[in-house]
């Protein structure tokens, strides 16, 4: 952290403004504040500008917008064509919001290279399923029978969708979840995934890196639009999980 550069501390009003995002620091890469608390008006506000809460159990709240982004794009997702073949064979399915609370569970005791622990701490599982009983948070999940091999989870607001994580218990379970999510977003006109830090194993799944500023003016008009809050489980329905494989 540079000499006399600081993020911004929050108070405890939920409902108080978060400095803009173009204040966030260089180093560390996208912290912009600190403190507050996890409610979902707070939550909803974070998103709302291109934020979103990052930080391990004994750390107070830590909010992030790096520069530069993860983005994908719904209609131009990446499957090699090894994983395609592997699909036309698959008997997985997918649904949306029959169950969410596991798939959080899952992503947090999920093993990350080069990562001790988790930051979807239990402080952080509750603050979701919060906003999942709202109508903001929603998951994918990918089944074999009824057992759980796969899913992702985030938060929409307006047409935006804002990715948290992803998990596979099964090879292959989590890009399952991935291109299940784009195929449902691009069809209903969604264009964009936010992916929050760029890796190379997204980049290969077709996750482009923004400026912040682009993502930025790219968010605004989508974060705007009046998309009504609640559950996908219906408009999302069954899918099998070969249709993906095109």
């Amino acid at each position: 952290m540079a000499a006399g550069v600081r993020p911004a501390i929050l108070g405890a009003d939920p409902d108080a403004p978060f400095p803009p995002a173009t204040q966030a620091l260089r180093e560390p890469d996208g912290l912009l504040a600190i403190g507050g608390d996890l409610s979902p008006q707070r939550l909803l506000a974070a998103y709302r500008g291109g934020i979103f809460p990052w930080y391990s159990d004994g750390q107070p709240i830590l909010w992030w917008s790096p520069d530069p982004r993860g983005v994908f794009v719904t209609g131009d997702l990446h499957l090699s064509t090894r994983f395609r073949r592997s699909l036309r064979r698959s008997r997985w399915t997918v649904r949306a919001d029959t169950r969410f609370g596991d798939v959080v569970a899952a992503c947090a005791a999920a093993p990350r290279p080069g990562q001790d622990g988790t930051w979807i701490t239990d402080a952080m599982q509750a603050a979701y399923l919060r906003l999942h009983a709202l109508g903001h948070a929603h998951s994918v999940e990918v089944l074999d029978g009824e057992r759980l091999v796969g899913g992702i989870y985030g938060v929409a607001v307006g047409r935006m969708f804002y990715g948290e994580s992803m998990f596979s218990a099964e090879s292959g379970g989590s890009k399952v979840a991935l291109a299940a999510l784009a195929r449902h977003l691009a069809g209903r006109g969604w264009p964009l995934i936010d992916a929050q830090m760029p890796t190379a194993h997204l980049e290969r799944l077709g996750a482009q890196s923004w400026r912040r500023a682009r993502f930025l003016d790219a968010i605004t008009p989508l974060v705007e639009s009046c998309e009504p809050a609640g559950t996908w489980r219906e408009r999302f329905g069954e899918q099998a999980a070969r249709d993906l494989a095109g």
